[in-house]
């Protein structure tokens, strides 16, 4: 059963609303609750916690329909509201909509309209509930996932990042484990685990140590990203330090395979939140964006043990790196040639 709460002063409107889903009301599909204003609102919804999504007006005495959305927004992230507000009424109902209201249809009502509108955010809130109970309940996480994140995931905070993403400025590095795809053709694949499982290890280890964060791991690359202060520098200290690390086990390793790495790093602006799909239950935690993509794209021309930046990052370290310009490159989907920069120490 959906649960709707009605928020309006116009007590007419709880009369009208009980007689055009009076059968859907019978059958048990809705269950209605009402409020006449935003203070009356919020008091039901302390009430009922279970409440799906709320219907408001804008204009309410004591306290109005945009208030109400902003302590919604704070204290009720799953909870989806739809604004009804008077033809024409287009200054508020922006307002309404930046403050995170999900759709709004206006008055006189039209109840067809209403229904179609009620039911696309029921199918909306329902997705996101069904997708952070999936994550929860997924109790084969903690064998893959470190006991913080989990702890995280049953926080409040963790509610909200499933519906939000925000821009950042970070730095963005993919690091490449040069011909590793051709050795695992001529070893047996519990070998090829074994020795990509040691390489990462050390990796990890090293991106950890300079507060990177793994996002992901594709094939025998790593893409990391470093937030908060001197983001571009920390990425730079890790990717010198997986070199050396690398280079050291080379040294007390018989195997013949040569362990070098190609790295790509880039910083700026990109978009961080859940990417996917909430209908598949599938969601990424990621970072996006063209910053994101020119990185990939730099590691793509960074030949083995060489670790490749823009002119952009470039300007951002060049006082405390030594670095050589490579000249200009061609990038995959970039119009113009990208001046390179190599880093050495």
């Amino acid at each position: 059963m959906t649960k709707i709460l009605v928020v309006d002063d116009e007590t007419d409107l709880e009369i009208l609303i009980k007689q055009k889903f009076r059968q859907k009301i019978r059958e048990q599909q809705y269950e209605f609750y009402f409020a006449v204003n935003g203070r009356h609102a919020l008091e039901q919804l302390e009430a009922n916690p279970d409440i799906d999504i709320v219907l408001s007006d804008i204009n309410m005495p004591e306290m109005d329909g945009l208030t109400l959305l902003t302590k919604i927004s704070e204290k009720h992230q799953l909870l989806k509201a739809v604004i009804i507000s008077a033809y024409g009424d287009m200054d508020n109902i922006r307002v309404a909509m930046n403050r995170g209201a999900f759709d709004f249809i206006t008055k006189p009502v039209n109840f067809e309209d209403l229904q179609l509108t009620m039911e696309k955010t029921i199918i909306h809130v329902k997705q996101l509930k069904d997708t952070l109970t999936a994550i929860k309940e997924n109790n084969i996480l903690r064998m893959y996932v470190d006991e913080t994140v989990l702890n995280f995931m049953g926080s409040r905070d963790f509610e909200t990042s499933l519906v939000e993403s925000e821009t950042i400025e970070a730095t963005v590095a993919f690091i490449d484990i040069c011909g590793f795809t051709a050795i695992s053709e001529h070893e047996t694949p519990d070998k090829v685990v074994s020795m990509l499982n040691t390489y990462f290890d050390i990796m990890v280890k090293e991106i950890i140590a300079q507060n990177g964060i793994i996002d992901k791991f594709m094939g025998d690359c790593i893409m990391a990203v470093f937030k908060g202060k001197f983001h571009e520098d920390r990425a730079i200290e890790a990717s010198l330090s997986i070199k050396q690390k690398l280079q050291q086990l080379q040294s007390n390793n018989d195997n013949s395979f040569k362990i070098k790495v190609s790295i790509g790093i880039n910083s700026g602006e990109m978009v961080s939140g859940n990417i996917g799909s909430s209908t598949l239950k599938r969601l990424d935690f990621t970072v996006i964006g063209d910053v994101v993509n020119t990185a990939q794209r730099l590691q793509s021309i960074a030949e083995a043990d060489q670790i490749i930046i823009n002119e952009f990052t470039y300007q951002k370290v060049k006082e405390a790196f030594q670095c050589i310009s490579r000249g200009e490159s061609i990038l995959k989907n970039k119009s113009k040639p990208v001046k390179v920069y190599e880093v050495i120490e």
